[in-house]
């Protein structure tokens, strides 16, 4: 069975209000800053996490394509798995030296390491 398709989670189809005008809520995209100012901070995480280390990457200050698309590269590049949450770039295992690696060879500088 097919789900009904609404234009967003209210779930607004249909009005009888004669002067109803749906507001879409366009948030305009960060712009990605260069990566040399971007101060990225890198540290070792296990928090909530059953004692398993995790490598996280935060302060990215840029679109969510740019942030998915860095993710995927430091995945790529450190060969392990991962994930992109709420603006933290999560890398498993403990990755800091790799991370950092490519993160100064990509042309940020200034990453802090926790």
């Amino acid at each position: 069975m097919a789900k009904k398709k609404t234009p967003d989670s209210a779930g607004f189809v249909y009005s009888t209000d004669p002067d109803f005008k749906y507001n879409f809520d366009n948030e305009e995209a960060a712009e990605t800053l260069a990566p040399e100012k971007q101060p990225l901070k890198v540290y070792l995480d296990t928090r909530q996490r059953a004692g398993k280390a995790v490598t996280i990457v935060e302060h990215f200050t840029g679109s969510a394509a740019d942030l998915e698309d860095l993710g995927k590269k430091l995945k790529s590049y450190c060969g392990t798995g991962g994930a992109v949450k709420e603006g933290l770039i999560i890398i498993q295992g403990d990755q800091r030296e790799k991370v950092l690696q490519y993160l100064l060879k990509a042309g940020y500088s200034k990453t802090k390491r926790r």
